[in-house]
């Protein structure tokens, strides 16, 4: 299992962390295989979408923030219910599958990290798995 590391710059932030997903997979020189990809935080998740145009990621940070408010009715002392809802929604980790050393994302597939309770530096842990067969 690699470590890849994120510095977050704002408070709900998309970052594109395919390249370096990759980077993780060309190291492990799998062919085939799957990749798992795991974020271990409460407050931030990991998905699957566009990654060509970098306005999807900016809308998507806009749609989190209006779906899930920061200020609200909320009990926890900490004031990031909000970023604890968020992440619930998008979800730890995603699964990938390998083939010829490569991820198989669709043509405009990026893996992104993303970021509830920023700013601030995020692990994701990946690891790369051959298949049986």
């Amino acid at each position: 299992m690699e470590t890849v590391r994120v510095k977050t710059g704002r408070r709900t932030q998309l970052v594109d962390v395919t390249a370096a997903v990759e980077r993780v997979v060309i190291e492990a020189g799998v062919l085939s295989g799957v990749c798992y990809v795991y974020v271990p935080h409460t407050t931030a998740g990991v998905t699957i979408n566009e990654h060509a145009d970098p306005d999807v990621a900016t809308d998507l940070e806009g749609v989190f923030d209006r779906l899930v408010p920061h200020s609200g009715p909320y009990r926890h002392s900490e004031g990031n219910t909000d970023s604890h809802a968020k992440a619930m929604i998008v979800g730890a980790s995603q699964v990938v599958f390998v083939a010829q050393g490569w991820l198989v994302l669709g043509r405009w597939q990026g893996i992104f990290l993303c970021e509830f309770d920023g700013p601030r530096e995020r692990k994701i842990f990946v690891r790369v798995e051959r298949s049986k067969s």
